[in-house]
């Protein structure tokens, strides 16, 4: 079964709007500024190794980042086992993400 870059970020949406339901997730495919690492070689031939993901949730108040970090690593263990090498994210309150500058 072949699966597409926007099949991953679909499923990638899914498992963090279910648990986290956030206001704002924003997810961007960056594969193939990757593709010439050892690592995306190994994990997927056709992309979907490598993306950017912006999570703005209540869900995460009470939380530090590392918590926040394994939370969501933990929710997409399925892709990191199907050929997931990383992720880059940005996670935030919905206060925090308010106070960030614009620009």
């Amino acid at each position: 079964m072949t699966q597409t870059g926007q099949d991953r970020a679909a499923r990638i949406g899914r498992a963090i709007h279910d648990r986290l339901a956030p206001v704002t997730l924003d997810i961007v495919d960056d594969s193939a500024r990757h593709a010439h690492h050892a690592g995306a070689r190994e994990a997927g031939k056709g992309g979907e190794t490598h993306y950017n993901v912006l999570v703005v949730s209540t869900g995460f108040e009470g939380m530090g980042r590392v918590q926040r970090s394994r939370l969501v690593h933990d929710l997409l263990g399925g892709e990191f086992a199907s050929g997931l090498h990383a992720l880059s994210l940005t996670l935030r309150t919905p206060d925090e993400h308010e106070r960030m500058p614009r620009g």
